[in-house]
């Protein structure tokens, strides 16, 4: 088995610094230096969610960035020494209808995740990019285009393609009207991918302190969600409505946002959700969500993003502050995403 030091939790509340196993590489395997990687809301809940007694560590990280250290005999496509991005999918069983057109993220045997997933030939428990390596498909690897900042992609991984899907998807372009609910780590991307798209953008923020940095980010304006008279002013505006609030919430105001025949994308919050029928009725409008991105878009993503200068908003802290990055992620205090560097892992002890 291969070793490197990464964060795990296992039995404490907090992550503690580890010597993690990795598989030996097979065919067509790639063996990664992770150098950065993103803080996902979604580390949060697994923490939150993860049984102390399982006998499996929980290893966060599923949007991660660094550089080819070896491969195995089958590759291809990559080099020791290429730069590349891993995403939260690691493996689909390639043979589905959903994987045949591209849509890994919606393998209908349910995609191996990059952390707390099932790897498809040993049966063991994936473990993610909190992590000074990671050993990973050679299919499901990326190369990350000159001009991206290795630790600024980080979050296209996982954000980033969140958002891209729908906003391709529903055709989001020059003449697009969109609006953007909640500016924080999925929102802040959206944004930059809707302006970059062509689109007329607006926020729709509870905080309208976060006016001046909805500009700073391309958008036109913010609307004051909490403020029934601008929401009652934007009714029937948007073609698009992008909604990016991670905590439970009515649909109803921002329904009322979207045009005829416009659609609100809900891929901040993936509950359960009620509404009332007749919010759809009135003006043929659609409600729709999106995970997460196949090999194609993410690739697709990735070049767009190099091609017009397309990163996440970010701030650095060395791996042993990973606690005290999810500490602060928990209270919000993040503009935009925490990045994980995770050199300090080089040599030493666990």
């Amino acid at each position: 088995m291969r070793t490197s030091l990464g964060w795990h939790a296992a039995g404490s509340a907090e992550l503690r610094r580890t010597t993690l196993e990795r598989r030996e590489l097979r065919p067509d395997d790639l063996a990664v230096q992770v150098d950065f990687c993103g803080v996902c809301h979604s580390d949060l809940h697994a923490l939150q969610l993860h049984d102390p007694e399982a006998k499996a560590p929980l290893v966060p990280g599923h949007e991660f960035t660094g550089v080819v250290t070896a491969t195995g005999p089958e590759v291809t496509a990559f080099s020791v020494g290429d730069r590349v991005a891993v995403g939260n999918i690691v493996d689909s069983c390639g043979e589905c209808a959903m994987c045949t057109a591209g849509q890994e993220n919606f393998c209908y045997s349910f995609p191996t995740l990059t952390y707390g997933g099932t790897d498809r030939q040993d049966g063991s428990i994936t473990l993610g990019g909190y992590s000074r390596e990671y050993v990973v498909r050679e299919a499901f690897a990326y190369r990350l285009p000159a001009g991206l900042d290795p630790a600024a992609a980080a979050p296209l991984m996982c954000a980033g393609v969140t958002v891209w899907e729908p906003l391709r998807a529903l055709g989001v372009g020059p003449g697009s009207r969109v609006a953007i609910a909640g500016l924080g780590g999925l929102g802040h991307l959206a944004v930059k991918l809707a302006v970059a798209l062509g689109a007329a953008t607006t926020v729709i923020s509870r905080t309208p302190d976060k006016r001046d940095d909805a500009h700073r980010l391309g958008a036109d304006d913010l609307i004051d969600s909490t403020d029934g008279e601008q929401m009652a002013a934007a009714r029937d505006t948007f073609d698009v409505v992008i909604d990016t609030i991670s905590a439970a919430h009515d649909l109803a105001p921002y329904l009322k946002l979207v045009a005829m025949d416009g659609t609100l994308s809900v891929v901040g919050y993936l509950g359960p959700v009620t509404l009332e029928t007749t919010d759809l009725l009135i003006g043929r409008k659609s409600l729709s969500s999106a995970g997460s991105g196949g090999r194609r878009a993410t690739a697709e993503m990735l070049q767009f993003c190099a091609d017009n200068g397309v990163a996440a908003d970010i701030e650095v802290l060395p791996s042993s502050q990973v606690n005290t990055a999810l500490d602060r992620l928990r209270r919000n205090d993040v503009r935009y995403r925490f990045v994980l560097d995770m050199s300090d892992l080089d040599g030493g002890d666990a």
